[in-house]
């Protein structure tokens, strides 16, 4: 586990309040390891506590028509943008694992507008990048092209929450030097056991 130690030095899981240590160890669980990510937000616990409940919020939020494959394509898209290594390659594995694809993460991550996606996918990537890069130019055509495939205003709404919530996460992880973990780069891309 690495970061710009001794600068930033990874949480230890022996000295979190009781929430957050529990919080890490749900995801050890379900995951077979703790991805570096918690350990460097857990530094500021008020903070990872604000960080994961408007990730929650957004990410599990059950009336938006995103797939959870969608919302991973996002956050793997703007990560690449942000030249994010541990998100893309983070995320990238989710997104292997929702799509259960273990080619589209590299795809869209080089670049989505020549990835095998559909046209849904690449305009809530196109609306995304949008955001990302100069949410100022956003206008009604952007939401009509989103509109055109089925997605309302609320849709919209979620693709810049994900946006703006990892784009924060991105910019974090590379002042931290943060590294992926080994087991991003397998997952999805393997049956599993």
């Amino acid at each position: 586990m690495k970061s710009r130690f001794p600068l930033y030095p990874l949480a230890e899981l022996s000295g979190l309040p009781d929430d957050v240590a529990a919080s890490i160890l749900k995801i050890q669980e379900k995951s077979g390891f703790v991805p570096n990510v918690f350990l460097m937000l857990a530094r500021r616990p008020a903070e990872f506590r604000a960080f994961f409940d408007y990730h929650d919020a957004i990410m599990y939020r059950s009336e938006s028509s995103l797939t959870k494959g969608e919302r991973e394509m996002v956050i793997t898209t703007i990560s690449a943008d942000n030249h994010c290594l541990y998100c893309v390659v983070s995320h990238g594995a989710i997104l292997r694992v929702y799509e259960k694809n273990p080619i589209v993460a590299d795809q869209v991550a080089v670049n989505y507008r020549h990835a095998d996606i559909t046209p849904r996918q690449r305009a809530i990537l196109d609306f995304a990048v949008k955001v990302n890069k100069s949410a100022w130019e956003i206008a009604d055509s952007d939401f009509e092209s989103l509109h055109h495939y089925g997605l309302d205003d609320e849709d919209a709404w979620d693709i810049a929450a994900i946006t703006a919530l990892f784009g924060l996460s991105n910019r974090m992880a590379t002042v931290g030097k943060l590294e992926p973990n080994l087991e991003f780069y397998i997952l999805g891309r393997t049956p599993r056991d």
